[in-house]
């Protein structure tokens, strides 16, 4: 399964709000490579998960592939989605701030780096 074979199985309004997503991260990480990890689309740089998403009956998530990332954002950020350790959680009609996503991309990519 491809990233837009996941899309495409998506029920609306997931598959709109989840485009959004994607393109925000394809804004956001230009040079990625688009595939699946962990059975979700992800964005993937030198071979390592970065960002990734997907959907569910009730909510969509965003997983920075990482269980420290989430608790490293502000507070207010988070507003309007529930998240645990490894999963932010937010309403299927409604993507992101584009700022914490932004933010969680630039903590998972320090992460890498180190």
């Amino acid at each position: 399964m491809t990233p837009d074979d996941y899309l495409a199985e998506a029920p609306e309004p997931h598959r709109s709000t989840l485009l959004q997503l994607r393109q925000q991260l394809a804004v956001i990480l230009p040079d990625a490579e688009q595939g699946m990890s962990y059975g979700v689309p992800a964005f993937i740089v030198d071979g390592r998960p970065v960002a990734g998403f997907a959907y569910s009956k009730k909510h969509c998530s965003y997983f920075p592939h990482s269980g420290q990332v989430l608790g490293q954002v502000k507070p207010e950020l988070l507003e309007g989605c529930g998240h645990s350790k490894g999963t932010l959680r937010f309403p299927p009609d409604t993507p992101p701030d584009s700022r914490l996503i932004r933010r969680l991309v630039e903590l998972r990519l320090e992460e890498i780096a180190n």
